[in-house]
């Protein structure tokens, strides 16, 4: 039986999960976990920790991708290669719209691609589109919960910093081309800044996968620049409760 090289996983360890919760952080997967009934830690190698648990005697995997697309890309590959055929991000991201509140929720419909490792998969004119199934189970999911939530289009970079046209990095300056970038999505309606939505859902789509992307809101960024550490865990829960439920309902609908 494969064991993958990375996760160190194979199909007997996840129990032929078909399903995957992908946080970035290491340390969000067993606060994941904490949702699930039966939960067991995996394994845990680099920035890939796992965990296995069960929704209504389904199993369910919680892999987390690490930042960036190149690590989310091994990862939901090699969960391929074993099974997975569902995956659903569960991150953390910074508003960009004015009307978005710290702790409101955000469902990806599709991001911008100004990631590179996307381009691995599909060219720069495919869309990097949230499957409609999953994106359904996650609307439903935050209309029952107490959270504001806004379903649209995310802009998905390689760099913290300049990517997302920061100026507080070591340089202090973005490329010329990236100047007014950030301005530019606003005006195109763009919701929120993360980093690793586009090469999720563009390889997924590509592969005849299912993938959707819900985050937490943890800074607006037209009012500050800076994450109020204190509200973190209560963000993270909202994004989390929102895509486990989401899970429950796919379900429902989704044979895995």
């Amino acid at each position: 039986m494969k064991t993958l090289y990375h996760l160190r996983l194979n199909k007997k360890i996840i129990r032929d999960a078909s399903i995957v919760l992908l946080p970035g952080d290491p340390d969000r997967v067993p606060k994941i976990a904490q949702f699930l009934d039966h939960p067991n830690a995996l394994e845990s190698n680099r920035e890939w920790n796992s965990y296995i648990g069960e929704l209504q005697g389904i199993p369910i995997l919680i892999v987390s991708t690490g930042v960036g697309g190149p690590a989310t890309s091994i990862c939901a590959d090699e969960l391929a290669q074993i099974g997975i055929r569902t995956f659903i991000r569960v991150g953390t991201t910074g508003a960009i719209q004015p009307h978005i509140k710290v702790g409101d929720v955000i469902i990806t419909s599709a991001s911008v691609r100004s990631d590179g490792a996307s381009k691995d998969f599909a060219p720069i004119e495919y869309p990097a589109a949230a499957d409609f199934d999953v994106t359904s189970a996650l609307v439903q999911s935050a209309k029952a919960s107490d959270c504001n939530f806004h379903v649209g289009i995310t802009a998905s970079t390689d760099t913290f910093y300049q990517g997302q046209e920061r100026y507080d990095s070591f340089s202090g300056s973005v490329p010329p081309r990236l100047k007014g970038s950030l301005k530019e999505w606003q005006r195109l309606n763009v919701l929120n800044y993360e980093m690793e939505s586009a090469t999720l859902l563009t390889m997924c789509a590509s592969m005849g996968l299912k993938a959707g992307c819900v985050t937490g809101v943890l800074v607006n960024r037209t009012i500050q620049e800076n994450i109020d550490s204190d509200i973190v865990a209560s963000v993270e829960l909202k994004a989390i409760s929102v895509a486990v439920n989401a899970v429950k309902n796919l379900i429902k609908v989704v044979r895995f």
